[in-house]
């Protein structure tokens, strides 16, 4: 952003938009959709998801953390196998600068599971629009990105 936008955008009262890289895991396709529906385009409205990335295994996400820069992880704590509460643990304790993780927990009381796992924010199952749309866009705007 120019110094000239940046005055500009001071000068109109709007915050500055946070462009942001998702990746979303979860074996589930019916999931992930629910997701990325919920989620949108612009989660608010100074938020934009640049780019989604989706993984079903767990390995993907692994591979994909450490090649490409993602500013929020949304991991699905009830995926088989491997879940997101584990997958979350592992990548805070392996990946330097790990970036802010979102579990989708199965309920409401797995709220300790998901601060054990080192998630930075969780959301239960079923999955509220609202809350899932409000976690995305606090861990976007405390990104360092801005467009």
């Amino acid at each position: 952003m120019t110094a000239s936008n940046e005055i500009a955008t001071e000068r109109r009262g709007t915050a500055p938009l946070h462009q942001v890289n998702v990746l979303l895991y979860s074996d589930d396709i019916t999931t992930r959709d629910a997701v990325r529906a919920a989620v949108g385009r612009r989660p608010a409205k100074d938020v934009e998801v640049e780019h989604w990335l989706e993984c079903a295994t767990a390995a993907a996400v692994v591979s994909a953390v450490e090649s490409e820069p993602f500013d929020i992880l949304i991991l699905d704590g009830e995926a088989a196998k491997v879940g997101g509460m584990g997958l979350a643990r592992q990548l805070k304790n392996e990946i330097f600068n790990c970036p802010p993780i979102i579990v989708l927990t199965g309920r409401p009381q797995d709220a300790w599971l998901a601060a054990w796992s080192m998630a930075d924010l969780a959301v239960p199952h079923p999955l509220d629009p609202i809350d899932l749309t409000s976690a995305v866009s606090l861990l976007a705007r405390s990104s360092r990105r801005t467009a």
